[in-house]
């Protein structure tokens, strides 16, 4: 038998030593992924599919939610329906497969998501309805603005401009928003008596600024003279305002908006859109993160209402609204940090 020679002996122990070393980190490597796995698997998942993010509103949603939810330990998948029911029920049932602890759901129909819902819950899923309810559904929560409110602020905002009434216009959003019904029941019940005729009302199927634009435009006729226009949310009053300046009427007609959104707030420092109604975005989409995480961990939510969707009490965590017009601009709108006064006052600053 020949002997290894020096040299050669001392190749395979280091050889044995390198694969031995190289096995202890692969284990010690193997060890680390699972407890990083582990480590995930111990967060709150929470699915959340959005409506679409065309208005900047739901931006702000979006990254105030997913801010708090991580404070608290959660990690947040966050989906775009872009204004599609059939591709937010295919989010809906991802989230489901993913099996996440949590889906809340800003509702792109929402009269058409009950057989998603009764999925989720038949995997033991909660979902939250948020700003929207999810109708005819059981939804585990609903969170939102004091939407009838919201239509009776904008209605004293036109009652206190047309002291003895006046003929106006409505633009909404779309019928299959069940926000929109709400504000319109707020709307409705507030002017009646005051001698307010309502020529028309047009719903806006997409919330966009150009529909409310277009339809000025094809109906010039039929609301020649309006003097007010009650729209349901500043990219609509934007559109409608678009229109009344190529007429010489920005100013002179009565604007209504909703959402406190940045260009709603200039043109109310401007003097062409009378008021916005703002909702504290901050507050209800941080405090629909603490309810995900309760809901996920199931703990008991607090300070809970109840509502009826069209066929079930659910729980209703309900927030109040602000009126805002020349006037509390500043104080409600500035001094909250909503909007930075430079970017408010931009236009009016710069002439």
């Amino acid at each position: 038998m020949r002997r290894v020679g020096g040299t050669a002996f001392f190749c395979i122990v280091l050889l044995i030593s390198i694969l031995s070393l190289s096995g202890c980190a692969k284990t010690q490597a193997s060890g680390n992924d699972q407890k990083e796995q582990n480590k995930s698997a111990e967060r709150v998942q929470i699915g959340v599919t959005f409506d679409s993010f065309i208005n900047e509103r739901w931006l702000r949603d979006r990254d105030v939610f997913v801010s708090r939810a991580r404070e608290l330990g959660a990690d947040v998948n966050v989906q775009s329906a872009n204004g599609d029911v059939e591709e937010q029920k295919q989010q809906i049932n991802y989230f489901i497969k993913k099996k996440v602890d949590v889906i809340m759901i800003v509702a792109v129909d929402s009269s058409a998501l009950s057989d998603e819902v009764k999925k989720a819950h038949d995997h033991n899923i909660p979902v939250i309805s948020y700003d929207r309810l999810v109708t005819d559904s059981d939804t585990d929560l609903y969170i939102s603005f004091d939407n009838v409110t919201v239509g009776k602020l904008m209605a004293d905002a036109i009652i206190g401009n047309l002291p003895l009434g006046g003929r106006i216009l409505k633009i909404t959003g779309p019928e299959k928003d069940h926000n929109v019904s709400l504000v319109n029941e707020g709307f409705d019940e507030e002017i009646r008596g005051h001698q307010i005729s309502v020529v028309d009302d047009f719903s806006a199927p997409f919330w966009k600024s150009e529909e409310a634009y277009d339809y000025l435009n094809a109906h010039e006729e039929d609301t020649r003279g309006v003097q007010a226009i009650m729209c349901g949310n500043d990219a609509l009053a934007g559109g409608a305002i678009q229109y009344l300046a190529e007429k010489r009427l920005a100013g002179k007609v009565i604007v209504t908006g909703q959402d406190a959104d940045l260009d709603g707030c200039q043109r109310i420092a401007e003097g062409t859109q009378a008021m916005t109604v703002y909702k504290p975005i901050e507050e209800l989409a941080g405090r629909a993160a603490d309810c995900a995480v309760k809901m996920a961990k199931g703990e008991e939510i607090e300070n809970v209402l109840s509502v009826n969707d069209g066929s079930f009490d659910i729980p209703y965590v309900r927030l109040e609204p602000y009126s805002v017009n020349k006037h509390n601009l500043d104080s409600i709108i500035i001094d909250s940090g909503f909007h930075m006064r430079e970017d408010v006052y931009f236009h009016v600053d710069s002439k």
